[in-house]
């Protein structure tokens, strides 16, 4: 848009974001949905590509903790410290950890995709369980990888956040998407919200427009953020579609879904801020990943909000509580089933808490649960895919220009296009792809007008 170009966006819902979001409720709490914590590279992308105001609000969180049976330790995860905790408190050979942390920064997209990060903790720390549940459990929170996933999409995430620790943004997801809005409006985007895409339309290989609630839209150019899969076999059709893509497309595996526990505390309550910023507790006595996403809970991670948040808004304390999951496991209840779960999950979560802040039940004033369900309905995400699809998800995306001239996607595909700073570097490089697209269709435009003969 900045650069003269007509560009409308459109969003399904009533609020832009999409998991990227937030929601009020009684008693004056603002709810972060996915504001967690991202890379320091975040600053430099968004001064880069939004603008300075929403760089200089992002700010480090410096207290993240670890609960488990294995060990229980405070960090300000960094390359720095983890070198420190790994050879003092763990005991590894610093040779092995100063080769380890070179290896996973060195790593890209083009390297070997054979070798599965299970193989890259064996290969440093053979026999390590409690070094490999420091290690993964974060990366695996962030964004759904495992240990068989290939290690590249481990070493790329997990090496960004060891750059300089873990950040988020000042004032809640709610003001900086609101300053991504006013940037948008500003450089000529035309927002539209509550606009359901249902069609994109092809002819003859190339992208011709779209339907948005009944209204056909034409343009040359579209780039979709739905899940990958919805955009291949829903919004297209796979006729549209080679064959040998359309059997690589089918192949591809969503990523799990979530459950989130919120909990918002009474007005003159307020929790330690030696509690974290970050908790990632368990009560599981080795970390494995179909652990991780069990409904029998042993593995949460405490999101834990304190008044320094917004500092703007009233004071308040709230804490979500994460936890990986399975569409599957909710799909299929009853509405009392679904309700019945959603209450125990609720309460087991208090149950928890409770070792962190002491007599929470009497302390709060709301408690919500999100399943997979929500965010299925929220977002239209197949499944509540929280980080859309798996590894093999990235190459299929980035083909979609060679199928049909003028389909692009920018959604949250193969674990390392996920998340906040994902998000912003994929979507930057799509946006590469769909502007050098249209240059070439005006130079070609030009030529034709140029050589046209004199009536």
């Amino acid at each position: 848009a900045r650069t003269g170009r007509s560009v409308l966006l459109l969003e399904q819902h009533y609020k832009l974001g999409g998991m990227a979001t937030w929601f009020k409720r009684p008693g004056r709490h603002i709810f972060d949905v996915s504001l967690h914590g991202f890379p320091i590279g975040m600053i430099k992308s968004c001064r880069r590509y939004w603008n300075r105001e929403i760089a200089d609000s992002i700010i480090q969180l410096k207290n993240i903790r670890f609960d488990n049976p294995m060990f229980s330790l405070t960090t300000s995860f960094n390359r720095e410290d983890f070198t420190k905790l790994l050879v003092e408190q763990f005991e590894v050979p610093r040779e092995n950890v100063v080769d380890f942390f070179d290896t996973a920064r060195g790593m890209n997209f083009y390297d070997d995709q054979s070798t599965t990060t299970r193989q890259l903790f064996d290969r440093f720390f053979p026999g390590r369980e409690d070094v490999i549940r420091l290690l993964m459990e974060p990366i695996t929170y962030a964004n759904g990888s495992t240990l068989e996933d290939p290690a590249i999409t481990y070493g790329i995430v997990f090496s960004n956040f060891m750059s300089k620790g873990v950040y988020t943004f000042e004032g809640g997801t709610d003001k900086l998407i609101g300053q991504m809005h006013t940037e948008m409006i500003k450089s000529g985007v035309d927002v539209r919200i509550r606009c359901d895409v249902e069609k994109i339309l092809v002819d003859k290989g190339k992208i011709t427009g779209i339907v948005v609630n009944g209204k056909t839209i034409h343009t040359s150019a579209v780039v979709s953020n739905a899940n990958l899969k919805s955009t291949i076999f829903d919004l297209i059709g796979e006729e549209q579609f080679d064959k040998s893509f359309v059997d690589e497309a089918r192949e591809v595996r969503l990523n799990n879904s979530s459950t989130q526990v919120y909990m918002g505390l009474k007005p003159d309550e307020y929790v330690e801020e030696s509690t974290g910023d970050l908790l990632f507790s368990s009560t599981a006595p080795l970390f494995k990943t179909d652990l991780l996403l069990s409904r029998d809970i042993t593995s949460r991670t405490y999101s834990f909000y304190y008044p320094r948040t917004r500092p703007d808004a009233v004071p308040r304390c709230l804490i979500v509580s994460s936890t990986n999951a399975n569409y599957q496991d909710w799909a299929n209840l009853s509405d009392d089933e679904y309700a019945a779960s959603k209450e125990d999950l609720a309460q087991s979560t208090l149950d928890d808490v409770e070792r962190y802040v002491p007599n929470i039940r009497e302390r709060v004033n709301h408690v919500e649960v999100a399943t997979p369900k929500t965010f299925q309905h929220y977002t239209k995400h197949l499944q509540g895919s929280s980080f859309g699809t798996k590894f093999e998800g990235l190459a299929v995306s980035r083909a979609l220009p060679e199928q049909i001239q003028g389909l692009f996607h920018a959604g949250s595909v193969g674990i390392i296009m996920s998340g906040w700073l994902g998000a912003i570097n994929y979507g930057v490089i799509v946006a590469n792809d769909v502007d050098s697209l249209l240059m070439k269709k005006q130079k070609g435009s030009d030529a034709c007008l140029q050589t046209a003969p004199t009536p």
